[in-house]
């Protein structure tokens, strides 16, 4: 699995985490999603799992990588996806949680966000949601 650190950089093993902050949070619901941006020539990707504590907001981890610039959308996009699904997959068959993937609605991209979307909902772990628009923000501002 990816490497995974907390927001002060610290590497977090994803399980053990998971573990820890529902057995401090038993109502904590559980989002995954990645965001993608193009910069110089790298294309690169953040993957969050978002721990969302009720009313004590959220905490979350992150994993990022890089390859070179993917300037095809649908591409870029798909792979977003590909590693949203691949961590929650992989977290849901290490502890059993449930777990939605957030996917972000861009304008620009939402046609091709919802053909994605459609896929991914079809497996029955997509939700695209106002929260999702923030967390994506915060994404976009860490991957720069």
């Amino acid at each position: 699995m990816r490497l995974f650190k907390d927001v002060k950089g610290n590497n977090v093993d994803p399980v053990d985490h998971t573990l820890s902050i529902l057995k401090e949070y038993p109502y904590a619901k559980i989002h995954i999603g990645s965001d993608s941006q193009n910069v110089g020539k790298k294309t690169n990707y953040t993957s969050v799992i978002a721990y969302r504590l009720g009313t004590r907001g959220v905490h979350y981890i992150l994993s990022k990588s890089s390859c070179e610039a993917i300037n095809d959308i649908w591409k870029r996009l798909w792979l977003e996806a590909e590693y949203s699904i691949q961590v929650a997959e992989w977290l849901t068959k290490q502890v059993s949680v449930k777990v939605e993937i957030d996917m972000d609605y861009i304008e620009l991209h939402i046609m091709a966000h919802e053909k994605i979307a459609d896929f991914i909902q079809q497996i029955g772990l997509a939700n695209g949601s106002i929260e999702s628009l923030v967390k994506n923000k915060i994404i976009n501002y860490l991957i720069k």
